[in-house]
C-alpha cells in the first residue's frame, strides 16, 4: 500500500521524535504499518515509537520499534503495541539501557515462535524477572550496576527459541540465574552460551516436540483432512502453573494447544507415539466435537453427571473419527491409559474416575480384559447406540446418566478420589459442551448481579475507574487479594454557610479553642549551625575554619546555616464513616449523628487551619465489596475555604461501614506526605459491618489487619468511637488508640480537643 506525501506528512506529524535517520525508512514502515493495523493500532504505534524516541538511546530502538511491532500486533492483537513501548520504557529507567536494542530486535523472533499474546507476556515477564534478579545495587537501596547476562542472553535469543520451548527457556535461565547471581563474569559465559553448563542444561531441556517447528504441517492437517478452514492455533506453556496445569480446549478465539508435547511410551503396550502424532490426536479430538458435537443443558445435571456425560461424548466423537480414519484407533489406544480393573478399592475411595476411565478405554478396545457386567452392559448398549448412526450428545448423556445411577456408591464422595491411569492427555477439557438455561440463586450468581449492580452505579457517578485492595481472611490467615473495589470521587458541593452558621453557633466554644491554639502554634524560626549548605554564612565557624586554613590544620566545611520552624510537622487525615446509621437520633439527643458530626468536624477543620497543619478530610460507606464509596471532601493542599465547607455541607448518609478498605486507600496518600508524624483520624458510629458478611469477626479481623499494616507504614491511627457497645470490641481493632464517646452531644467540643491533645 502506497501513502501520498500528505498522509506520510500527517503521520511524521505524529511521531515526536526528531532523528533525521528515521525519515529514510519512515515511509516503508508506515506503509507496512497501514497495511497491518487499524487506525488506533497506527495511533498506538506513533505513541509507543515517541515514547522510545524519549529515552535517550539514539534513532535505532525507534527503527527496530517501527519495523518490528507492526507484524507483532497484527499476529498477537494491537494491545501488545503499548505493552512492548511500557516495557522499553521501564527497562530505560533501570541501568540495563544497553539492552534496549536487543531486546527490541529479539522481540519479532519471541512473536514468530511463541504464537499467542499470552505466550509472548509471559516471555516478556520471564525477561523482565530475570533483569529485576541480576541487576546489581551497591548500597541495596537504589540499582545501579546493569545486569551482566542480560545483554549476552537477548543476543542468543532466537537461537534459544528455536531449540527450547517456553518451559524449557525458563528452566534454562533459572539455572543459570540461581547459580551464577553473584558472578557476573560466569554469568556471561553461561547467558552468551559459552560455559560447559550451559550447553549442558540446553540439551538438558532441548526435548520434545515445538509447536512452532510444525504449526504450518498442523493447520494443513486441519484443512486436508477435517475441511476446517477456520483453525486457529493458540499455543500455551505448561511451565508457569505450577498447581493446575492447563488442559486444551477450543472456543471461538481458537483451538489451545501445548506448545510442546514429549514423545510417548505407553507402559502397558510399549508403544511408542512421536510428539507430531500427539498433536494430530489431539487436533483430530477437538476436531471432531466440532464437527459433531452439540452443546446441552447443564443446569439438571449433578457433577458425577456431567462427568460422566463428558467421557461419553468424547467416546461417540472418538468412534465418529475411527470410522472416517480407522488408523486413528492405534493412535488413540497408544494414548489412552489402561487402568487395571481391580486395583481401585471402592471401601476407602472414590472410584468414580476409575470406572468411567475403564468404560473409555473398552469402548476403544474390543479386546479389553475387564469382566464387571455392568461395564459390559453399558459398552454394548453404547456400541448399539452408535449402530444406529451418529447419536447424539443428548443421546449418549441420558445413557451416561444410567451408568451412573447404575454405578454408582456412597463412597463416591469420598474426598480420597482415585486418579491413577484416569487422566487422557489428548482430550481437552469439554467447555464447549455445555450451555445455561438460567442464572443460579448461589452465591456466585448473587456476587456476579451485585457486582453488575455496583458497576453501573459506579458508572453513573462518573468517577475515577475503581481501585483494589486485599482483605485479611482470619481463618485461612492469608489476604484476599484484590478482593474489594473502591471508587473514589470528589464529593459534591453544597451551602458553605451552613458551615459558618455552625462555626457562629459555637463561638464560645472557638473562642476558648483560640487560646489554646494559639500556644500551640510555632512562633519563631530556630537556627541550624553547621550546614554544609544552608541559607547564609555562620560567621563564627566561618571565621574559625579560615584561622584553621591558615594555621595548616583541617578547616571545618561546615559554615553554613538555615532556619526551620520551632514546632509542628504533622499531616492528619480524618476519615468519617458515611454509614445509613449516622443518620439516626440517638437517646437524649435532639440531633442525628451526621449533624453532630459536621458541627465537630466544622471545629476541628477551623483550628487546624489556624495552626496551620496539614489536614484531609474522606468520607467513605459500602454497599458490599463490589462498591467501597470513598469520598474527598478536603484535600491536603486546599485551605479551609468555602469550597471545603460546601463540601462538607452537603454530606450525606447511606449503606454500610467497610472499614479496612477505606483504610488502606487513605493511607495511601498519607504515607506519601513528608511530614515527621502522620496521624489517622478515623471517627465512627459503631462496628464494621457490610451487607454481603454474614460472619461478624472477618470485617473486625481485617480492619484490625489494616491498622497494623498502617503502624509499620509509620501511620498512628486513633478511632473516635460514638458506639455506647464500643468496648466489646473496639480493643480488638485498634488496641488502646481509641476514644469512646458516650455523651455524643459533646462531639463538637471533645474532637478538636483530642485532636489538639494527639498533636502537641
Amino acid at each position: 500500500m502506497t501513502l501520498s506525501q500528505d498522509e506520510l506528512d500527517e503521520l511524521r506529524s505524529h511521531l515526536s521524535c526528531g532523528f533525521e535517520q528515521l525519515d529514510t525508512a519512515f515511509a516503508g514502515c508506515m506503509e507496512d504499518a497501514v497495511a497491518r493495523l487499524s487506525t488506533d493500532g497506527v495511533r498506538a504505534l506513533l505513541d509507543g515509537a515517541s515514547l522510545i524516541c524519549m529515552i535517550g538511546r539514539g534513532f535505532e530502538p525507534v527503527q527496530v520499534y517501527l519495523e518490528e511491532m507492526p507484524k507483532i500486533g497484527q499476529n498477537l492483537g494491537e494491545e501488545i503495541i503499548e505493552k512492548v513501548s511500557q516495557a522499553v520504557w521501564k527497562m530505560s529507567r533501570t541501568p540495563n539501557g544497553k539492552a534496549i536494542l536487543p531486546f527490541l530486535q529479539t522481540l519479532g523472533e519471541a512473536s514468530r515462535r511463541l504464537g499467542s499474546e499470552e505466550l509472548f507476556c509471559q516471555f516478556v515477564t520471564k525477561v523482565f524477572d530475570f533483569m529485576d534478579k541480576t541487576t546489581g545495587s551497591i548500597h541495596g537501596i537504589h540499582t545501579t550496576i546493569p545486569s551482566p547476562g542480560l545483554p549476552e542472553m537477548l543476543n542468543q535469543m532466537p537461537y534459544l527459541l528455536s531449540q527450547l520451548s517456553l518451559e524449557g527457556l525458563k528452566n534454562w535461565i533459572d539455572y543459570g540465574q540461581r547459580h551464577y547471581i553473584n558472578h557476573p563474569e560466569r554469568q556471561k559465559d553461561y547467558f552468551s552460551l559459552q560455559s560447559a553448563d550451559s550447553k549442558a542444561i540446553l540439551q538438558r531441556e532441548r526435548h520434545g516436540t515445538l509447536f512452532a517447528d510444525n504449526e504450518r504441517k498442523l493447520s494443513l492437517y486441519m484443512k486436508g483432512l477435517w475441511l476446517d478452514q477456520q483453525a486457529h492455533f493458540v499455543p500455551y506453556s505448561l511451565g508457569f502453573d505450577e498447581l493446575r496445569k492447563p488442559l486444551p480446549y477450543f472456543d471461538e478465539l481458537g483451538l489451545r494447544v501445548p506448545d510442546v508435547y514429549d514423545d510417548f511410551d505407553n507402559p502397558d503396550t510399549g508403544a511408542h507415539v512421536k510428539g507430531t502424532d500427539r498433536y494430530r490426536v489431539l487436533l483430530a479430538h477437538m476436531a471432531a466435537h466440532r464437527r459433531w458435537t452439540k452443546a446441552i443443558f447443564a443446569d439438571n445435571f449433578s457433577p458425577f453427571q456431567r462427568v460422566a456425560a463428558e467421557m461419553f461424548e468424547d467416546c461417540r466423537v472418538e468412534q465418529l473419527v475411527i470410522r472416517e480414519y480407522p488408523g486413528m484407533r492405534k493412535l488413540f489406544l497408544a494414548l489412552h491409559p489402561k487402568p487395571i480393573e481391580d486395583d481401585c478399592d471402592p471401601a476407602v475411595q472414590s472410584c468414580i474416575r476409575h470406572r468411567l476411565a475403564m468404560f473409555s478405554y473398552a469402548v476403544l478396545d474390543p479386546d479389553h480384559p475387564y469382566e464387571n457386567k455392568d461395564l459390559n452392559e453399558f459398552v454394548e448398549r453404547f456400541h448399539g447406540l452408535m449402530a444406529d448412526g451418529e447419536s447424539s450428545t443428548q443421546e449418549v448423556a441420558n445413557l451416561a446418566i444410567s451408568f451412573i445411577a447404575r454405578t454408582r456408591r456412597q463412597e463416591d464422595q469420598s474426598a480420597n478420589v482415585y486418579f491413577t491411569d484416569t487422566e487422557i492427555s489428548y482430550r481437552d477439557d469439554n467447555r464447549h459442551m455445555w450451555k445455561y438455561h438460567e442464572l443460579g440463586d448461589d452465591e456466585e450468581m448473587f456476587e456476579e448481579q451485585l457486582r453488575t449492580a455496583s458497576e453501573q452505579n459506579a458508572e453513573e457517578e462518573q468517577g475515577l475507574p475503581p481501585r483494589h485492595y486485599p482483605e485479611w481472611d482470619y481463618h485461612s490467615k492469608t489476604y484476599r487479594p484484590d478482593w474489594v473495589s473502591l471508587y473514589e470521587s470528589l464529593h459534591p458541593p453544597g451551602d458553605a454557610g451552613v458551615i459558618d452558621g455552625l462555626l457562629s453557633k459555637h463561638a464560645v466554644l472557638a473562642k476558648r479553642l483560640k487560646q489554646i491554639l494559639d500556644l500551640l502554634k510555632p512562633q519563631h524560626y530556630v537556627r541550624v549551625r553547621y550546614q554544609e549548605d544552608g541559607s547564609e554564612l555562620d560567621l563564627d565557624v566561618a571565621i574559625r575554619s579560615l584561622i584553621d586554613l591558615k594555621s595548616g590544620a583541617q578547616p571545618d566545611p561546615r559554615i553554613n546555616m538555615s532556619h526551620r520552624h520551632d514546632g509542628r510537622d504533622i499531616s492528619v487525615m480524618l476519615l468519617l464513616d458515611l454509614s445509613q446509621s449516622v443518620n439516626e437520633v440517638p437517646d437524649g439527643c435532639s440531633q442525628t449523628i451526621l449533624e453532630l458530626s459536621q458541627e465537630a468536624v466544622s471545629l476541628m477543620g477551623w483550628a487546624v487551619d489556624r495552626l496551620g497543619d496539614e489536614l484531609a478530610i474522606a468520607g467513605f460507606s459500602s454497599n458490599s465489596r463490589h462498591e467501597v464509596r470513598y469520598q474527598h471532601i478536603k484535600g491536603y493542599s486546599e485551605s479551609w475555604n468555602d469550597e471545603v465547607k460546601g463540601r462538607l455541607a452537603a454530606i450525606e448518609a447511606g449503606y454500610s461501614t467497610r472499614m479496612g478498605a477505606a483504610l488502606r486507600h487513605s493511607a495511601q496518600t498519607l504515607s506519601q506526605r513528608k511530614s515527621d508524624k502522620k496521624l489517622m483520624l478515623v471517627l465512627t458510629d459503631g462496628e464494621p459491618f457490610d451487607i454481603d458478611v454474614d460472619d461478624e469477626r472477618h470485617l473486625i479481623e481485617d480492619t484490625r489487619k489494616a491498622v497494623q499494616e498502617l503502624d509499620q507504614m509509620g501511620i498512628y491511627t486513633y478511632c473516635i468511637n460514638l458506639d455506647k457497645k464500643a468496648d466489646e470490641y473496639i480493643g480488638d481493632i485498634f488496641g488502646k488508640q481509641y476514644t469512646v464517646i458516650d455523651n455524643i452531644d459533646r462531639l463538637p467540643e471533645k474532637l478538636p480537643q483530642l485532636f489538639m491533645a494527639l498533636t502537641k
